[in-house]
């Protein structure tokens, strides 16, 4: 399945001119930002508003037949739709090609720019579970929404909780659901790649479920750590090539986990190269 949507962000608009260059320094403006930012987070409240009862009427009609939530978790992620459209600021876009049999299923890893790379891989035409941390699940309808979804909660930190998530991502896998992880766990200051961790990689070749790597990049401008403003950003996620795990044992996990990390990495210097990017300053914790 080919989901190149170059028309919403044609390549030959990635060449600043100097109109662009003027927006961009208005989007700046702190409080063009704010009023902006404003606008695109009461865009999402109502989004979540309208979506709630209708993700619930999905997930109970569906629910004798739809043991994994597969119906109600590609509605759900439909709510962030109108943010992205109506939003002046951010610019999104997908590529790559997702596979034909995405309910085989796939462990799906990506890196980890913002709490906005939910939002930009949410426009992928397909679903997937979510590990997400236990606080956004705690938020009134929007996590209520995600329960329904069959997201799977994790408290940072606690390994009881790790173990627990690791469990309901085995499971959801076995419903022929695809699982999406983080594998950096958290998103660094510096906006580069920390290490992976081992938990996705692990449930991959213990069920034989193939990797999908994705690349993310330009989230971070779209929403800075420590700052409820949105940012101006052109942010794209690149599906990249499955990673078959048949026949890996155990002892292969630190060469997988390796091979995608640097897939995942070299696909988002490219994506740097193309968008022209220039690193900004590390942030503060």
């Amino acid at each position: 399945m080919t989901i190149e949507h170059g028309d919403e962000l044609e390549v030959a608009d990635l060449a600043p001119s100097r109109a662009a260059e003027v927006s961009v320094a208005t989007m700046n403006n702190s409080v063009v930002r704010t009023i902006l930012s404003i606008w695109g987070w009461l865009i999402l409240g109502v989004s979540v508003l309208v979506f709630t009862p209708i993700v619930a009427i999905v997930r109970l009609a569906t629910m004798p037949f739809d043991k994994g939530a597969y119906a109600a978790g590609y509605v759900f992620r439909k709510v962030v739709i109108p943010l992205s459209k109506l939003n002046p600021l951010w610019s999104f876009r997908t590529s790559g090609e997702l596979p034909d049999d995405m309910r085989r299923p796939y462990v799906v890893v990506a890196n980890h720019e913002s709490f906005v790379d939910m939002i930009l891989i949410s426009h992928l035409p397909t679903e997937m579970k979510w590990l997400s941390k236990i606080e956004i699940m705690k938020l009134p309808f929007l996590g209520w929404m995600m329960r329904c979804a069959r997201d799977i909660p994790l408290v940072r930190g606690e390994k009881r909780s790790a173990i627990a998530a690791l469990d309901e991502c085995r499971e959801r896998l076995s419903q022929n659901v695809s699982v999406m992880i983080f594998p950096e766990g958290s998103r660094t200051n510096t906006g580069e790649l920390n290490d992976f961790q081992a938990g996705a990689f692990k449930i991959a070749i213990e069920g034989q479920h193939p990797i999908l790597p994705m690349a993310v990049h330009g989230t971070r401008d779209a929403l800075r750590k420590n700052d409820w403003r949105q940012g101006p950003a052109v942010a794209e996620v690149r599906v990249l090539e499955p990673v078959p795990t048949e026949g890996l044992t155990k002892q292969d996990l630190d060469g997988l986990r390796d091979r995608v990390r640097t897939m995942i990495s070299d696909a988002r210097d490219d994506l740097r190269t193309e968008h022209g990017f220039v690193p900004p300053p590390p942030e503060t914790s």
